[in-house]
């Protein structure tokens, strides 16, 4: 069994957001001349985490903030320091740094690999800009106006009836917020997952993963040392894997962006998913086609060797003569089991 799990998969977005920078977070595409929106590598992964998590209904590990307080005035940040425990589901799949000083960095690779959302095609997706309003002006009576001179000092209400009637003035209850940029049309994301290091950790203490404490707490709970592909590791163990393993397959699919959604909401619905061992052959069976100069169309190819497609029903209102399963989620969550569960984690050299 090959070692890599690879999964694309196509969704559609309804006018929305999915993080801001300025507006939802863009970049230019070269291909077309045109820029697109995204949502980050980084933004999907804690994403899956926090799905996973609550499909689990466990809480996310705990991180420590550290300040510093100098001159009895001034309080500066320091390191945020992780606690590098696997024993957490999100430390697992996520990764750690944690640098503390006057101590041995400790860190671990996520076995997720997990690549930006973005569009399909950059002429499968928009770009729109609006102009947004905070507007109270209908309940004048209730919300206060405030309005200060040079020096802070509020100026009462006889001064500042004289100012607008002079100036010929008024001073609504509303803001403007310009530009806010939203997006729409079909994106793709995709993951790669290590099984080699899914739910085994390093115990090389050269450049460690562990330090002491923790690695001695996981073995008084059953991690047991073996050995992969990189050296000596402590692997999780199996009750505690067929935990992780559906709420993890799960998440995959199933994450939902949490934040920036509260005026643009969009299901996000997903089209199709394909799972393989082989990088290219996902970009194969999901992808893009020019058909014309300025025009593009999604295209779904379940004949691609080495890949099983899950095409959904929604699929079949973007996609020509496409046919839609309505146990696709379902399917290829079993699938993604499947392979995690026939995985040897005990025996891997």
């Amino acid at each position: 069994m090959k070692p890599y799990i690879y999964l694309r998969a196509l969704r559609h977005v309804d006018y929305s957001v999915f993080s801001v920078s300025d507006g939802q977070k863009n970049y230019y595409d070269p291909v077309v001349g045109q820029r697109v929106a995204f949502s980050s590598g980084q933004q999907v992964k804690r994403s899956i985490i926090d799905a996973a998590l609550s499909e689990m209904n466990e809480q996310i590990a705990p991180v420590i903030f550290n300040y510093e307080i100098k001159d009895k005035k001034k309080i500066s940040e320091k390191e945020a320091l992780s606690i590098a425990d696997p024993s957490y589901p999100d430390q697992l799949l996520g990764g750690w740094m944690s640098a503390a000083q006057k101590s041995i960095p400790v860190k671990r690779r996520s076995p997720l690999s997990i690549s930006a959302m973005r569009p399909l095609h950059p002429l499968l997706a928009t770009l729109h800009s609006e102009n947004l309003t905070f507007d109270r002006s209908s309940h004048p009576g209730i919300h206060k106006v405030v309005v200060k001179d040079a020096n802070g000092n509020e100026i009462d209400g006889d001064a500042l009836q004289e100012f607008l009637t002079s100036n010929q003035r008024t001073l609504p209850a509303r803001k403007f917020i310009q530009d806010q940029k939203r997006t729409g049309g079909l994106f793709v994301y995709d993951i790669a997952l290590d099984l080699r290091t899914l739910f085994c950790v390093s115990i090389n203490q050269t450049e460690p993963e562990l330090i002491a404490d923790v690695m001695q707490k996981l073995k008084e709970n059953g991690w047991k040392e073996t050995q992969n592909i990189f050296g000596a590791c402590l692997v999780c163990p199996k009750e505690r894997r067929e935990e992780i393993i559906p709420a993890l397959a799960k998440a995959l699919i199933n994450w939902r962006i949490t934040s920036n959604q509260a005026r643009t909401f969009s299901l996000m619905e997903t089209l199709a998913i394909v799972i393989s061992d082989n990088a290219n052959k996902i970009a194969a069976s999901i992808r893009g086609k020019l058909i014309e100069e300025r025009k593009a169309k999604p295209v779904i190819d379940a004949t691609i060797d080495e890949t099983e497609v899950f095409v959904t029903l929604p699929a079949e209102g973007y996609i020509l003569g496409i046919e839609g399963s309505n146990n696709a989620i379902d399917d290829a969550e079993q699938k993604l089991i499947e392979l995690m569960m026939a995985f040897d984690y005990e025996n891997q050299v």
